[in-house]
């Protein structure tokens, strides 16, 4: 007999705006999610940490090709610093490696916290899924291995202490830009401040345009058995791609952009595109219908693909 396929999935599009629970792995979350909508394609717009809860968005099928736009988007966090104790992966997770009595202020983290507001650069922690040569930080750290982590820069844009429920703990709330490290920040806090601590506690509240007030708990997914009741909670394939210009185009010309050819913009897309661009960037983002055609870029006039989705 003939041996029979295995079933590949749906192929289910758009992107899941998700609020993932504490103790669960990014990786978990979109095992569960794949099952649930029986998907074909699932991945996740920027990992977040197991001990950490809050929004992680998911795309799935043609969505996954914008994944970069989720992961480059401007990121709220919420954490907590308990002083008195470091730990080897600055959370709650690890060892502790330090202790120490001293307790800083509200008055002294306010104004250290002023000096991590811009671009600065920040050292990854060694607990991090950062490949060196070839392997996770993460897993290198776990083994005992000695190594070092290069500074990079990255982007914060607004950093205040939000709460000081005791001595003990500094609530604070932090935006920032791709690459930046909550954990390495509290490491960094603590040594500036003279004292030992870690991460406590950690929620992500917004990536880009995916907010909590909106965020869906992981289980409602688990609860809802109705497949119609599921793809409702998915948004378009542009959710992530707000800042490049939207150009509605006919069906006859999605149909030429889908088979990778160049169409001629109408005038007045030409002058929206102009006028909604940021300067030199030709990108735009093609839709048909409602819904994602390709992005590309527009040159005398002409829309050429570059990053075409399946209909």
């Amino acid at each position: 007999m003939a041996r029979q396929r295995k079933r590949k999935g749906d192929p289910v599009t758009g992107w899941l705006n998700l609020f993932k629970p504490v103790d669960m792995t990014s990786t978990q979350a979109v095992a569960i999610l794949k099952r649930r909508f029986n998907a074909a394609k699932v991945g996740h717009g920027g990992t977040l940490d197991p001990l950490a809860d809050g929004i992680l968005p998911i795309a799935f099928g043609e969505a996954t090709k914008t994944v970069q736009w989720a992961m480059d988007a401007e990121k709220e966090y919420v954490f907590t610093i308990r002083w008195g104790i470091s730990t080897a992966s600055q959370d709650a997770e690890g060892e502790a490696t330090a202790t120490s009595d001293a307790r800083p202020t509200r008055e002294a983290v306010e104004t250290v916290l002023k000096n991590y507001i811009g671009t600065i650069e920040q050292v990854p922690p060694k607990y991090s899924a950062i490949k060196v040569d070839g392997q996770r930080a993460y897993d290198l750290a776990r083994e005992g291995e000695d190594f070092e982590l290069k500074a990079r820069e990255v982007d914060v844009f607004e950093a205040a202490v939000i709460g000081m429920p005791d001595a003990d703990h500094t609530v604070i709330h932090v935006t920032s830009g791709k690459g930046f490290y909550v954990r390495a920040m509290a490491r960094d806090l603590a040594f500036d401040l003279g004292c030992e601590g870690h991460i406590s506690q950690l929620r992500r509240t917004r990536v880009g345009n995916f907010g909590a007030a909106q965020a869906v708990p992981i289980s409602k997914i688990e609860e809802t058995a109705d497949k119609a009741e599921l793809m409702a909670l998915l948004q378009p394939v542009q959710a992530v791609l707000d800042d490049f210009p939207q150009l509605a185009i006919t069906r006859a010309e999605a149909a030429n952009v889908r088979q990778g050819r160049e169409i001629q913009l109408m005038p007045h897309l030409v002058e929206q595109w102009r006028a909604e661009r940021e300067e030199d960037d030709r990108t735009a983002l093609v839709i048909c219908d409602g819904h994602a055609v390709a992005m590309g870029e527009v040159r005398a006039g002409r829309f050429e693909p570059a990053r075409v989705f399946v209909a």
